[in-house]
């Protein structure tokens, strides 16, 4: 596998400049993750004319829960990030490409398994929250919409934490401003055009989550070979399916 530029950068030269070029924009990622359900609840507050207060208050009942699986997420994601830095620092490629491709397909599974699973108790977690009765069914569908999107939202968390095991925290930062750029158009759109309230900005930041998350597959495949596909990575992801 071939050794990447930003590999480099992080492992040689100045100590004090890569700590900073490497906590600033991750400092900036984990900020505008936050912005995202901030931006939703903007939308509808300006856009949905007399429900404007309703949805508000439907979306802003789910930011909690939101926020909880947004930073449960870097923290499983965290595991990757060290063992994949582990493997980079031991100049492991092999380690590091096995890691990455394992990361790959844990962000998958566990996406698919939270949006299944997140359906079934969503009602209970909304009572459990004490969500008003006038918004408790917009509440129920903004949190539904956005469940389903878990596949893609754990995939740009633990895709941003190989960038990250590799040195690498710029990437992950830009793929999620373009996102959110995305998010904020289809929010717009979605709202102000098509009427779609609550639902419009649930579906607007799962598409965007979805771009970044592609984007950073790309990024992976065309920047790090990390990710390159042979028969090894066929045997792993049929040894996961299989329970081995």
């Amino acid at each position: 596998m071939q050794k990447s530029t930003f590999v480099k950068n992080i492992l040689d030269g100045s100590l004090s400049k890569n700590i900073l070029l490497f906590a600033l924009p991750l400092a900036f990622t984990g900020i505008l993750q936050q912005l995202f359900n901030a931006a939703d609840i903007a939308v509808v507050g300006q856009f949905t004319g007399e429900l404007g207060a309703q949805c508000m208050a439907a979306v802003g009942a789910c930011a909690p829960l939101i926020n909880l699986l947004v930073n449960l997420f870097i923290g499983i994601s965290l595991g990757s990030n060290v063992v994949i830095a582990n493997m980079t620092g031991n100049r492991n490629e092999k380690g590091s490409s096995r890691a990455a491709k394992t990361s790959v397909i844990i962000a998958l599974i566990g996406g698919f398994f939270i949006a299944i699973v997140g359906q079934l108790i969503t009602p209970a977690l909304m009572r459990w929250m004490s969500v008003p009765d006038e918004v408790f069914g917009m509440a129920m569908e903004y949190m539904r919409i956005y469940l389903i999107g878990m596949p893609v939202i754990l995939l740009y968390n633990f895709c941003a934490a190989i960038f990250r095991g590799i040195g690498n925290t710029r990437l992950p930062l830009l793929t999620l401003s373009f996102a959110g750029i995305v998010n904020v158009a289809l929010n717009l759109f979605l709202v102000a055009v098509l009427h779609l309230n609550v639902a419009g900005v649930a579906i607007a930041t799962i598409t965007s989550n979805a771009i970044s998350s592609v984007l950073l597959i790309y990024l992976l495949f065309k920047k790090t070979k990390l990710m390159s596909m042979d028969y090894g990575s066929f045997v792993l992801i049929l040894n996961w399916l299989n329970g081995s």
